[in-house]
C-alpha cells in the first residue's frame, strides 16, 4: 500500500469517526429534548385533567385548559387539530378504564400502571412508550392516591419518530460526505508530501546506481521534507568529496608508486648480469634494492594509513596531551636519538589517542629529518589544545608554508631527504577529524613550526599551564620543561 494511500484511509477513517461521534451527540441531544418536550406536555394535561375529574375533557378544553401542551407539530393528525391530539383517561383499582378525553385508542394497561392505580399514595408516576392500533404513543400514568385509583395521558408520537429518523438519515449522510471530503483532503495532501518525496527518491536511486553526487532535483522547505532534502544534499557533497579525494589519492599514489617500481624493474634488469658485475657494484646494488623496497613499503604504509585515517572506528576518549607527547617523544628519541623539549600545559582534550599520537609522531620525525645535523632538541610546546612542533633546520619557504600538508607535496629542498610526502597531509586529516586546522611557519631565530590545534569544544576541564617531565636530558636540563630522553 502506497503511502499516499495510506494518508488517505488515515483521513477518511478519523473524519468518519469525528462525524460519527458528532452525529450520535447531536442525535442524542435532539433525541432528549424532545422527549423531554412530550413529558413536559403530559404533565400539563395530567395537572390540567386532574383539576376537572369529574367533567369528560374534549380536545379544545384539554387544550384550553394546559395552554403550554406541546405544540405538536411532530405529532400525527390532520391540521392544527389532529397535531394537538390528548388522550387522558381514568384507571380504577381494579384495572377498569374510562375515557376523558381524545380519540378511544385501546391503550394497554400495564401492571405498572394496576400498581398505580392500587397505590394510597399520590403523585407516583411511570411515563412508557406503547403501541396501539398500529401507532406508538407516548403514555404517563399518575397515582391519584386513596381510592381514586391513577390518571393516564397519552400522545402520539409516530411523526417525532418520523423526525429523529429522518434527522438520523441526515447525520449518517453529512458523516458519509465528511468521510469523502476528509478522504480527499488526505489524498491532496499525501500528493503533495509524496511528490516531494519521490523527487528524493528519485534522486537518491539515480546515486545508487550512477556516478551522480550533485544535489539537484532536491526540494527545498523548512519542514521534515526540506530537512531531509537538506540532510541528502550535504551526504551527496561529502560523497562527491570523498570520490574527488579517492581519485586524488589513488592518481598521486599510481604517480608516487611509479618512480620506486621503475627504480626496482631497472635494478632487476641489471640483476640478470649479476656474474658480469663487480663485487663493489653488486653491493651498490644491491643497497639501492634493499633501499628502494623499503621506501616501498613506508610510502605503501602511509598510503594505508592515510586513506584509513578518516574512517578508523576509534572511539574517543579523554586524552591528555602532555602525556601523549611524552609517550610518543620517548618513542621518536629512540628512533632517531634525537632529543626532545618539552614545554606543556595540562590540556585534556576530548579525541582520538592513535590518531592524535600518529599525528604528533609525524611531527616530531619530520622536525628530526629537517634538523638532522643540529645537536639542538626539537622542541614541542602545548597550550590549550593547540600542539607546535619547533625545529632549528632551514625553515619552510614563504611559497611551501600553503602546500606543505598536500599528499605527496615536497618541498625543493626535501626532494633528496627520504620519505614520501604523506606525513604532513595525516597530520591534515587527523587535525580536521578532531574540527581543528594545521599550520606551518618560519621560526623566530631560523627553523619551521609545524603544528595544528582541536575544536576549543573539545577542551575537557580547565587548562592550567604547567610542566611536564618527559624522561631526563642533562642537555636541556633547567631549561622550561624537561627533554625526552631514554
Amino acid at each position: 500500500m502506497s503511502l499516499r494511500t495510506r494518508f488517505a484511509l488515515a483521513f477518511a477513517v478519523v473524519g468518519a469517526v469525528v462525524a460519527v461521534l458528532v452525529g450520535l451527540l447531536s442525535y442524542g441531544a435532539a433525541s432528549d429534548r424532545v422527549m423531554a418536550e412530550i413529558d413536559r406536555t403530559l404533565r400539563s394535561a395530567t395537572v390540567a385533567v386532574a383539576q376537572n375529574p369529574d367533567q369528560a375533557l374534549s380536545l379544545s378544553e384539554a387544550v384550553e385548559r394546559a395552554p403550554d401542551l406541546y405544540p405538536g407539530p411532530d405529532l400525527p393528525g390532520p391540521g392544527d387539530e389532529g397535531a394537538r391530539i390528548v388522550i387522558a383517561r381514568a384507571v380504577a383499582k381494579d384495572g377498569s378504564v374510562t375515557q376523558l378525553g381524545g380519540p378511544a385508542v385501546r391503550l394497554p394497561v400495564s401492571g405498572i400502571a394496576r400498581t398505580l392505580a392500587a397505590s394510597g399514595t399520590a403523585g407516583q408516576a411511570d411515563t412508557t412508550e406503547v403501541v396501539a392500533d398500529s401507532h406508538a404513543f407516548r403514555l404517563l400514568t399518575t397515582a391519584l392516591g386513596g381510592d381514586r385509583g391513577a390518571l393516564q395521558v397519552a400522545v402520539p408520537v409516530d411523526q417525532t419518530h418520523y423526525v429523529l429518523g429522518g434527522m438520523a438519515r441526515e447525520i449518517a449522510a453529512a458523516s458519509l460526505t465528511v468521510m469523502l471530503a476528509a478522504a480527499c483532503a488526505g489524498w491532496l495532501l499525501a500528493r503533495r508530501i509524496t511528490r516531494r518525496l519521490e523527487r528524493l527518491a528519485g534522486v537518491a536511486e539515480e546515486v545508487s546506481v550512477g556516478d551522480r553526487f550533485d544535489g539537484s532535483g532536491l526540494v527545498d522547505g523548512r519542514d521534515e521534507v526540506g530537512r531531509l532534502s537538506a540532510s541528502l544534499s550535504r551526504m551527496l557533497g561529502r560523497l562527491a568529496a570523498a570520490r574527488e579525494a579517492q581519485e586524488r589519492l589513488v592518481q598521486d599514489a599510481a604517480h608516487e608508486l611509479r618512480t620506486p617500481l621503475t627504480s626496482l624493474r631497472t635494478n632487476a634488469t641489471v640483476l640478470r648480469r649479476v656474474n658480469e658485475l663487480s663485487p663493489y657494484a653488486r653491493d651498490r646494488l644491491l643497497d639501492d634494492v634493499e633501499g628502494e623496497t623499503e621506501e616501498l613499503g613506508q610510502l605503501v604504509d602511509e598510503l594505508v594509513e592515510l586513506a584509513m585515517a578518516r574512517d578508523r572506528k576509534e572511539a574517543e576518549e579523554p586524552v591528555e596531551l602532555a602525556a601523549l607527547a611524552r609517550c610518543v617523544a620517548q618513542r621518536v628519541h629512540r628512533r632517531t636519538g634525537r632529543f626532545v623539549l618539552l614545554d606543556v600545559d595540562d590540556s585534556v582534550i576530548r579525541g582520538r589517542r592513535q590518531g592524535l599520537e600518529r599525528a604528533v609522531g609525524n611531527l616530531l620525525e619530520n622536525a628530526a629529518k629537517f634538523d638532522a645535523d643540529s645537536d639542538s632538541p626539537v622542541e614541542v610546546r602545548i597550550r590549550q589544545g593547540e600542539i607546535t612542533v619547533a625545529d632549528h633546520g632551514p625553515g619552510i619557504a614563504a611559497a611551501d608554508t600553503v602546500r606543505v600538508f598536500d599528499r605527496f607535496y615536497r618541498a625543493g629542498t626535501a626532494r633528496a631527504l627520504p620519505g614520501s610526502g604523506l606525513g604532513l597531509a595525516i597530520v591534515r586529516d587527523v587535525a580536521e577529524a578532531h574540527g581543528g586546522t594545521v599550520f606551518a611557519r618560519t621560526r623566530a631565530g631560523g627553523g619551521a613550526e609545524v603544528g595544528f590545534t582541536v575544536e576549543k569544544s573539545r577542551l575537557l576541564g580547565p587548562e592550567v599551564p604547567g610542566e611536564k617531565a618527559a624522561g631526563t636530558d642533562k642537555r636541556t636540563q633547567g631549561a622550561r620543561g624537561n627533554g625526552a630522553g631514554p
